[in-house]
């Protein structure tokens, strides 16, 4: 039911946007764009992301992993914590527009990489000018580590519907590997493409497309199982 209302909640929002943003779109107003995209592209990266890691994930496999997962009286401050640490270690690249951090849903984050800064266009290979930002992002998610992620490529509307998808898994399996060779552990990764099935803005506009070509990572808290736990 939960998984539902979310996917309910973005097919609805995104109809509104469409519906109103056309002036705003044809003024070609960057800033407009990222604002409406930042909001669905929270909501639907959020819901994507829960998708993901229940369908293609061994929850035990992963608590086993990590060492147990986060008691639920703790996840929010463990979650709040880790959000602080983003924004202040990757503050100038925040600032620069590079890299958005968002709290979505109740304790999960939603990392949002540009196509403008990260991957060249028609590219799946991260630029060697966005490392340093990867490895700042790699050293938090080590540091947290009972978190698990999905991380979802995403592209324009340039280019056959395969082409795009394909596209959008190759990226979003060049984070991962740059994660997984930066010592996060492969039972917490999961990668998959969207292709152009997520617009965060028009596509009708450069300055849309530009804001479309990128890849999302979901940060989702490793919940303890308590009811499978036995008295000591």
């Amino acid at each position: 039911m939960k998984r539902l209302s979310i996917l309910a909640t973005v097919a609805a929002f995104a109809a509104f946007t469409a519906g109103c943003a056309t002036d705003e779109y044809g003024n070609r107003r960057p800033m407009t764009d990222a604002q409406r995209g930042a909001i669905i592209g929270a909501v639907g990266g959020a819901a994507v992301g829960a998708m993901g890691n229940k369908s293609n994930r061994n929850r035990g496999a992963i608590i086993g992993a990590v060492g147990g997962g986060i008691a639920g009286g703790v996840v929010g401050s463990y979650m709040d914590s880790q959000k602080k640490d983003f924004e202040k270690v990757l503050a100038s690249e925040v600032q620069a527009g590079a890299i958005a951090i968002q709290k979505v849903n109740q304790n999960d984050l939603l990392i949002t990489m540009t196509g403008q800064t990260a991957f060249d266009f028609n590219s799946t290979e991260i630029k060697p000018g966005y490392y340093t930002t990867m490895d700042k992002l790699a050293n938090i998610l080590l540091r947290y580590g009972k978190t698990q992620l999905t991380i979802i490529g995403h592209t324009d509307n340039v280019g056959s519907d395969q082409y795009n998808q394909t596209l959008s898994e190759r990226r979003a399996q060049a984070v991962n590997d740059y994660l997984l060779n930066k010592g996060v552990l492969i039972q917490r990764l999961v990668a998959l493409g969207r292709g152009e099935a997520a617009p965060r803005a028009t596509n009708d506009t450069e300055d849309g497309r530009r804001l479309n070509r990128r890849v999302e990572i979901v940060v989702e808290p490793i919940i303890a199982d308590t009811q499978n736990q036995t008295p000591g």
